[in-house]
């Protein structure tokens, strides 16, 4: 898992003054509104005797811990230890982290890590988003699944013939063979796309809009942007597009929450949304049940424990990426926060940290960075991306 990226913690109807605590890259938050109307997220665990915050409540605006009442504002400042009385001297130690939170697209992301703003990675574009003639709907899902394992899947061009009976033939057409992939690089991602020969969609309102029949050649394009963001837009007929964009936060190593934002430039009207829906999620639940029985859970640490063919390229690709922010020092060592977790709270390193010394909970270990490696890879990178 990886620091510096954001993360969706939470669909924007569901945040209230009433905290809720969220699970993010193994560590608990808890986010809220304030007096103001604006989303919070600060560390869950209080600097006096780790009382979990998200078990408290909302006080003037801040969170209060349900163990002594002390008041956290959305800033990750103490404003309040009753026991010392009122209007006391309150020391600078007892901050919390606290992230900078967004609101886009319908969900609240967090910025887990401690970048300042200029260097931040982007939360994934959604350029269709408000323009005439798209309509969306906003799906969510939780598996028992590595991240890394999903977003792979998603850059993943084979397996639809076998997994997706809405995408491929089950393996039942004799001349398959997958088309080239060639890769296209960016700042924050890779992608590439394709013309596939697909079966006829079935009966229904999505069929009659694309006007298609029989087996047809359709443009499919899919890539990754950050670290847990995937985009794959479909174009069943030159006139029928469909775009999907999907922000997965890792709830540790082993779960994942995902966000599935669907855009659609045809049957506009809401009525049709349930339909669309259900397709979607026929097909989102045939690569839960392949993912969910992978082995080994998680992606093997060097590419030779898996035999790769040319159609994992784009795989190939991200991997570096991962390794790259690895050697920037961004990856979680969870190992070691595994070993701790019953004697060590740890806080995701928020952009404060950079700005004050003297925090008391410790900093997540992460895995040591190489930087001189990472900007040699970057800059490889940049130079395929013409950046």
């Amino acid at each position: 898992m990886f620091i510096n990226f954001w993360y969706p913690a939470i669909e924007s109807t569901e945040l209230t003054d009433t905290p809720v605590k969220v699970r993010m890259l193994g560590q608990d938050f808890v986010l809220w509104r304030d007096d103001a109307g604006t989303a919070c997220c600060v560390s869950n665990t209080c600097t006096h005797r780790g009382g979990s915050l998200g078990d408290g409540k909302v006080v003037n605006g801040c969170i209060q811990c349900p163990y002594h009442g002390w008041r956290f504002d959305g800033d990750g400042q103490c404003t309040a230890i009753p026991s010392l009385g009122p209007n006391p001297t309150i020391p600078g130690r007892t901050r919390i982290d606290a992230y900078p939170v967004q609101e886009i697209y319908g969900l609240a992301f967090c910025f887990l890590g401690d970048l300042p703003e200029e260097e931040r990675p982007p939360i994934m574009p959604i350029k269709e988003c408000g323009q005439e003639g798209w309509a969306h709907t906003i799906q969510t899902y939780q598996f028992d699944i590595n991240f890394q394992r999903s977003i792979e899947n998603g850059i993943d061009p084979a397996h639809n013939e076998f997994v997706h009976d809405t995408h491929g033939y089950e393996g039942n057409w004799e001349d398959y063979r997958t088309p080239e992939v060639i890769p296209e690089t960016t700042e924050w991602g890779t992608g590439f796309g394709e013309w596939i020969k697909a079966p006829p969609l079935p009966e229904g309102a999505m069929k009659d809009a694309s006007g298609r029949d029989e087996d047809a050649m359709i443009w499919v394009g899919t890539g990754h942007e950050g670290a847990a963001s995937l985009w794959t837009f479909i174009h069943p007929t030159e006139a029928m597009h469909i775009h999907q964009y999907m922000y997965e936060c890792p709830i540790d190593e082993h779960h994942v929450r995902v966000w599935l934002i669907n855009l659609r430039n045809f049957l506009p009207d809401a009525k049709h949304d349930e339909t669309v829906m259900a397709r979607n999620e026929y097909v989102v639940l045939q690569d839960r049940d392949v993912l969910e029985e992978l082995h080994p859970v998680e992606t093997p640490p060097t590419n030779d424990k898996e035999s790769f063919m040319p159609a994992d390229l784009c795989i190939g690709h991200y991997r570096e990426r991962l390794k790259e922010w690895e050697r920037r020092g961004w990856r979680i060592d969870s190992k070691t926060v595994t070993a701790n977790e019953r004697r060590v709270a740890y806080a995701i390193p928020s952009p404060e940290r950079r700005k004050h010394k003297g925090w008391v909970l410790d900093s997540i270990p992460l895995c040591a960075a190489d930087e001189a490696a990472a900007e040699e890879s970057g800059a490889e990178l940049d130079q395929a991306a013409g950046i």
